[in-house]
């Protein structure tokens, strides 16, 4: 048995064991669940600091349908399976998803998300690097990825999100 399919096995085998725990990751695992608390902090950020969410609020925006995008293609270019396709006994909560496993988009938009957040204002690292975590261990529990799944999508969004958002803090941002 793999890294993968073991770490797989072991998350996924904590399904079904705790309502609460279940409710927690059903819960991480759906966008729509972000959508006010974003629009709330895209509006208090216009209001506070309009001169950065000028530029950095649809910065933010382009950037995570790029990296949806990008994490689209790169599943049709890896092409692998995800766990509950090919292995038995997988707890799913949500389905299986039509797509390929690697990378998850999850992973990717989050960490994107949260790395250009935290890149601009480290002090909201204490509460979105959690919050980035729950997410990405939400897709292996509820059966949807493996772990290396998460770790490839977390790289890609930590890399697009935190750089985007390190140069528009020096090249933008300092003349403010």
């Amino acid at each position: 048995m793999s890294f993968d399919e073991e770490w797989f096995r072991v998350i996924n085998g904590w399904t079904g064991q705790s309502p609460a725990l279940d409710w927690l990751m059903f819960e991480c695992s759906q966008e729509s669940n972000l959508l006010f608390p974003v629009i709330l902090a895209v509006t208090f950020w216009g209001w506070t600091k309009w001169d950065q969410a000028k530029f950095a609020a649809p910065s933010l925006g382009l950037l995570i349908g790029l990296s949806d995008l990008l994490g689209g293609q790169l599943k049709n270019l890896i092409a692998r399976p995800r766990p509950c396709q090919v292995l038995a006994q997988v707890h799913e909560m949500v389905g299986c998803g039509g797509s390929f496993s690697m990378p998850s988009n999850h992973a990717i938009n989050s960490s994107t998300a949260i790395a250009f957040s935290v890149t601009l204002y480290p002090s909201l690292g204490w509460v979105l690097w959690p919050l980035m975590a729950l997410i990405g261990f939400s897709r292996v529990y509820l059966g949807g990825h493996y772990v290396t799944d998460v770790l490839v999508g977390w790289g890609i969004g930590l890399a697009l999100g935190g750089g985007v958002a390190y140069l528009l803090k020096k090249k933008v941002f300092h003349r403010q």
